[in-house]
């Protein structure tokens, strides 16, 4: 794998990064996230979303609709029970015997102009007192238009909340899917626990967001409607007072919410900033302590707390003002409701009644505004962490597949590089006009300093990146024709770094073919001396490997994976370092397991052990992308150029009398061809 793949080492110091050639350097943490979209953009894309469930989403708004109609309706019930006490209470201080007109005729005889106009817009019964059998039957109605209003309210909770799920569900395996297309120059310059964050934390918020906001809002909306259509029915001049605070109420929100939403932009992409320090922290806890770097981390760690905590109290405060400020203003619309409301029922122009269930109906009418404040936070917090998800999904892709993708007719493994160019960024050229064959069956060993281009070099045979220039062939066919799947299914690679996954022994031996056989297993385990140590664990091949692979030592967790490419049995082998964490001993049996491992495959070996590829059929020195020297053993040892002076560097006096015998019998055999 790249060495953008390696882990990341924690507490590193500014501007440190790998060398060229291990692939792009890790681009630091804290690094913001990409411009944003507004507020409005977002949303609308989100909710596009809900379009495959359009027919459920009918369904809600239809259970949404019933509901608010049934609530909406009460407060006229209420009205009505209270003119039907209010009527009860004044009729009482009536004479009995009287009729309405006769009673409303002798108010405006003695002068109370509007206390008859108030008797005349009354259900009087002079004498009669309460009609508690009317007052009943209207509470009992209102008892089942509230009933009714719960129940159609709930039933709508629960299909929105199957809706909500199913567009977060498709989201999540659309990211899923996502990450398997995007390049791995995405992942060289993405930190983990940032793009882990945008997966967990992002869809989780998202997911909750959407469940809070829209049920929310789809009710406030419909009852802001149906309590507005109430009130211009019961009294138009009262339902005008009231609407005059609505664009006060809309003109704060809007003014507060500008404000809030670039602050909680921030506190996900502090999230995500975090998450990565935390995540490199924890993965390189030895090595921090090793180092003696906790000051440095605990220092950097309180810096990325201190943005998040700073970000995080902006956006909440600042989006905390809307509701106070939408409750204001709804204030003064009670007051004014209120007092206007009551001098039209000293006037005689309203019933009580009228007055009270406006009165509700104003408050009723300030309830979704509040909502709706009061979910700004919510759902400015969602459309950020829904923004961070759509600029993973709008991320470029590799390159598509071709339509009628090329095969080669029968795998052997012959290699061809044909002037191959290739850089990880503009302006910094890495291999250029690279040029080589490796024959079926033949192992070609790569050496070089580090960052002259070995690990690209395999990297480009897997197409992890594509070439600027000239093309790879596989048996004759460009591996650009062909399907990546189908590339990578040729081939076997075992890493310098040995990653394993949770799960037994034996899963991570048949990772690479899951359809292998137990006895296969064993046959691989045993040619790779896995079988060696596994027996002497209490569990054997059932072993569990945790996640940070703890409870097997490094050169096990190696010969695991040199058991797994083993069992592949692929046409071109890649060994990427495959004996860095093996003891001496160990190595010299796994060099038997591999030889065999590699007859009749092409091999490409990339090794600074020079001593484990004296009997490569071709070496390959590599120094700033280009190849410098290429051949056997004796051959570059007798040349007395770069790879010598590698080989002594490495093992020092001993093996440079190795290198002077191959010199002088090179001379030796040239001079015996002369005579």
């Amino acid at each position: 794998m790249s060495g953008a793949a390696r882990k990341t080492v924690p507490g590193r110091l500014p501007g440190a990064g790998q060398p060229a050639g291990r692939g792009p350097p890790w681009m630091s943490l804290g690094t913001p996230a990409e411009k944003s979209m507004s507020f409005w953009p977002s949303a609308r894309r989100l909710l596009g979303r809900l379009r495959p469930q359009r027919l459920r989403m009918a369904c809600v708004v239809a259970l949404s609709v019933a509901s608010v109609a049934f609530s909406v309706a009460g407060p006229i019930l209420i009205g009505r029970a209270t003119n039907i006490i209010f009527s009860g209470v004044v009729g009482k201080q009536l004479a009995a015997g009287m009729t309405k007109r006769q009673a409303v005729d002798a108010e405006r005889a003695a002068g109370h102009i509007h206390l008859a106009e108030m008797f005349a817009r009354m259900h009087l019964v002079p004498g009669a007192g309460i009609a508690f059998k009317a007052l009943a039957t209207t509470l009992l109605e209102v008892v089942a238009l509230y009933l009714a209003s719960a129940t159609f309210l709930w039933a709508q909770g629960y299909l929105l909340n199957e809706v909500v799920q199913a567009v977060v569900r498709r989201l999540r395996s659309e990211v899923e899917e996502k990450i398997h297309r995007l390049p791995l120059r995405y992942f060289d310059r993405q930190p983990r626990g940032e793009l882990l964050s945008r997966v967990t934390n992002d869809i989780g918020n998202l997911s909750q967001s959407l469940q809070q906001s829209l049920s929310q809002l789809l009710t406030a909306l419909l009852t802001l409607v149906g309590v507005v259509s109430m009130m211009i029915v019961i009294s138009p001049l009262l339902a005008l007072i009231a609407l005059v605070t609505i664009p006060l109420a809309l003109l704060l929100t809007r003014m507060i919410g500008r404000r809030s939403q670039r602050h909680f932009i921030a506190q996900w992409t502090h999230t995500g900033d975090l998450n990565g320090q935390i995540e490199e922290a924890f993965t390189g806890h030895e090595l921090v302590k090793v180092f003696g770097r906790q000051p440095e981390v605990a220092r950097d760690f309180d810096a990325k707390n201190d943005q998040l905590f700073g970000a995080s109290f902006a956006a909440q405060f600042i989006s905390g003002l809307i509701m106070p400020a939408v409750m204001f203003a709804g204030s003064l619309n009670y007051v004014l409701v209120a007092v206007i409301g009551g001098l039209r029922v000293a006037t005689g122009r309203m019933t009580l009644g009228a007055v009270q269930a406006f009165i509700q109906y104003s408050r009723s009418f300030n309830r979704p505004l509040t909502q709706v404040a009061s979910m700004a936070g919510t759902m400015q917090s969602g459309i950020a962490s829904a923004e961070r998800v759509f600029d993973l999904l709008d991320e470029q892709e590799q390159t598509s597949e071709p339509e009628a993708p090329a095969r080669p007719a029968a795998l052997h493994g012959r290699v061809e590089f044909q002037h191959v160019s290739f850089r990880y960024e503009a302006g910094k050229p890495l291999i250029e006009d690279l040029s080589l064959v490796a024959e079926p069956g033949h192992t070609i060993a790569i050496v070089g300093p580090t960052g002259a281009g070995k690990t690209t070099l395999v990297n480009l045979i897997l197409r992890f990146y594509e070439l600027d220039g000239g093309r790879i062939t596989l048996d004759g066919v460009d591996i650009a024709t062909m399907r990546r799947d189908e590339l990578r299914s040729s081939v076997g690679m075992v890493l310098q770094d040995a990653w394993l996954f949770h799960g037994t022994i034996r899963d991570n031996i048949r990772y690479g073919r899951p359809d292998a056989t137990a006895e296969e297993i064993l046959e691989a385990a045993r040619a790779t001396f896995v079988d060696r140590f596994v027996r002497s664990l209490p569990e054997g091949y059932d072993t569990v490997i945790d996640e940070e692979s703890s409870n097997i030592s490094a050169g096990q967790r190696q010969l695991i994976t040199i058991a797994r490419a083993f069992l592949t049995r692929p046409a071109l082998l890649i060994l990427d370092e495959a004996t860095s964490s093996v003891d001496t001993r160990t190595e010299a049996l796994v060099q038997h397991a591999m030889a065999a491992l590699r007859s009749n495959r092409t091999s490409f070996v990339i090794a600074h052990r020079l001593s484990t590829i004296r009997d490569a059929d071709l070496i390959l020195v590599m120094r700033d992308g280009r190849i410098v020297e290429q051949g056997t053993h004796e051959v570059l040892l007798t040349r007395r150029g770069a790879y010598h002076d590698l080989y002594n560097a490495q093992f020092g006096g001993e093996q440079t009398g190795e290198g002077e015998r191959v010199a002088d019998g090179g001379r030796a055999r040239q001079s015996a061809a002369g005579a």
